[in-house]
């Protein structure tokens, strides 16, 4: 049997009460009944200013939600991310929220010295869902390209989460026996704490 893992599940979607909030209800779920421990953040309740006005020059002040985010992810085995493909890539918002706590000296360095990238959250997993409403994954990489590419690779990897990522979609034209299938596979990720 497996431990217990400590488990973030972060909604990427402006608006809970989604088909991507429902997966992620979904995930939560079957995590929590198979004794994992979850916590749970979603975008549209957070308070936070979404603009890194300054950049790396001068670090903002970092917003109650965004030092409890900071916090849970420190803590954690494993980050669930759900959000819908809005024009090939995530949410403004969810970019906002990125922009704003995944910052040096929490997920990452750079060494000047050396000139490498210190990755601070080596060890952790991650899954994501990105959830596409009116294409394919299929169709939508090959127009216009690999649009997980900024998330698991530019961001989450980036800081040393190996990351995997699930695509669903269209999810506007799928019937129900799609749907439950892709259900399924959620709660045996949740199950799992994958």
């Amino acid at each position: 049997m497996q431990q217990p893992k400590k488990i973030v599940i972060i909604c990427g979607h402006p608006d809970a009460d989604t088909f991507t909030g429902g997966v992620l209800d979904h995930y939560q779920a079957a995590a929590e009944d198979a004794g994992h421990e979850v916590r749970r953040f979603n975008l549209g309740d957070m308070q936070f200013d979404p603009i890194l006005h300054k950049g790396y020059k001068e670090i903002q002040h970092l917003e109650p939600d965004l030092v409890m985010l900071q916090d849970a992810i420190r803590e954690c085995d494993h980050v669930v991310l759900g959000y819908p493909n809005w024009w090939c890539t995530m949410p403004a918002l969810l970019k906002g929220l990125f922009d704003r706590f995944w910052l040096p000296g929490f997920a990452f360095n750079f060494n000047k010295q050396t000139k490498k990238i210190e990755k601070h959250l080596v060890g952790k997993t991650a899954r994501v869902y990105v959830l596409s409403g009116s294409h394919s994954p299929f169709k939508t990489w090959w127009q216009f390209g690999d649009y997980t590419n900024e998330i698991q690779y530019g961001i989450l990897e980036f800081a040393g989460i190996k990351t995997q990522v699930t695509t669903f979609g269209p999810c506007e034209r799928v019937d129900d026996k799609v749907r439950n299938k892709w259900m399924k596979d959620v709660e045996v990720h949740g199950k799992s704490g994958v």
